[in-house]
């Protein structure tokens, strides 16, 4: 595994969307911090918290998240 722990990629589809953190953090219910801790990696969203942030941005959840394995099979 890289050194980065970067596992989600909510800030680049939020940045995809032209969307802000603070439109997440109110669209979530949740404090504008904690949503940059997110967007950072510096704490991961639980996986109903991810799945809500997925309704919300009209994504597939997996699409908010880096693969584990690389696309070569």
């Amino acid at each position: 595994m890289p050194d980065n722990q970067n596992l989600n990629r909510i800030k680049e589809v939020l940045k995809e969307q032209g969307r802000s953190q603070t439109w997440l953090a109110d669209q979530i219910k949740k404090s504008y911090v904690v949503v940059t801790n997110y967007c950072n990696n510096n704490t991961q969203p639980s996986l109903p918290v991810l799945r809500g942030i997925a309704e919300v941005l009209d994504v597939d959840v997996r699409e908010l998240l880096i693969p584990s394995k690389g696309d070569s099979e």
